[in-house]
């Protein structure tokens, strides 16, 4: 299959997939049929992948409407995103940011004026954090890039092309809601929040929960559940002692984790650069990648 270039994530996230994407491809199954994952995020390894039939879904309703959006409005979100491009300044970012706070008018913004105020706050907000309150308020602040992509049509496109034109289903929930979909040689692929690598250590997650290790250990026994049905998983986490033991300890038919080094940078500065270990976690062969 030739891989369109332009399908690739139309948000900006720090510390994303774009680095693991080379180790994910060597890992992955070979062969699979329908391709599932519970943790969607900015969809670097859908659009990757680019699967024919695929089930995806996000604890975020906001992500999912958006997605959703530029599967069936993609013109009108054009349009809304063209009306924000001249709004790179604090003033007018604070405004549409604060919209959140007052249900009166953000109840009255249309599904595509909400899809388009996510991914103007995501390109202009401090190191495009998907940042939210208990309240599920939008909470990063302004930061003055020179130049944001407020617009990327030509992505936003290609995506929407790709929704269209494949069987992509979205579904807004708990990771664990997505064993309706598992069958037998399906292909799961979880990127959840990692497990901190200390106590000290800050993660800033992109909903109101935290996603702490009572529910690492959840989705640990949710691997199970994939593994019994015969489906394959693929798993990425931090390289911390607590994910090798959950997942060494358990019966799997097999299991394997494999360390790789990520390179990461901070504050979308390039010099600001270093690795850091992660696991992937796999239940299937490498050989002949069966």
């Amino acid at each position: 299959m030739t891989k369109n270039i332009f399908l690739k994530p139309f948000l900006k996230r720090a510390w994303g997939k774009r680095y693991l994407l080379p180790m994910i491809n060597k890992y992955r199954p070979k062969k699979y049929n329908s391709y599932i994952e519970p943790f969607l995020w900015w969809g670097a390894v859908l659009f990757d992948l680019q699967p024919k039939v695929a089930f995806v879904n996000d604890i975020n309703p906001e992500l999912i409407n958006l997605y959703q959006i530029i599967k069936d409005d993609v013109n009108w979100l054009i349009k809304e995103l063209i009306k924000l491009s001249d709004k790179n300044n604090a003033d007018d970012f604070y405004k549409i940011r604060w919209l959140d706070r007052e249900p009166s008018k953000f109840n009255k913004l249309t599904d595509v004026e909400k899809a388009a105020r996510i991914i103007y706050l995501n390109k202009t907000c401090f190191n495009w954090l998907f940042r939210v309150n208990s309240q599920w308020q939008f909470n990063s602040p302004f930061w003055k890039y020179k130049n944001p992509n407020i617009v990327n049509e030509e992505v936003l496109r290609a995506v929407s092309k790709y929704l269209n034109e494949n069987s992509i289903t979205f579904s807004c929930g708990s990771f664990s809601d997505m064993i309706q979909y598992i069958n037998k040689w399906d292909f799961v692929y979880f990127d959840p929040p990692y497990d901190p690598v200390s106590d000290t250590s800050s993660f800033t997650w992109y909903t109101l929960d935290w996603f702490g290790k009572e529910d690492q250990i959840k989705l640990r026994d949710f691997c199970v559940q994939v593994d019994k049905i015969w489906a394959k998983f693929l798993l990425s986490n931090s390289a911390t002692k607590f994910i090798r033991e959950i997942y060494s300890e358990w019966d799997f038919k097999e299991i394997h984790i494999e360390t790789v080094s990520v390179p990461r940078t901070i504050n979308a500065n390039a010099n600001w650069r270093w690795e850091v270990d992660e696991f992937l976690v796999h239940n299937y062969k490498l050989n002949g990648r069966k």
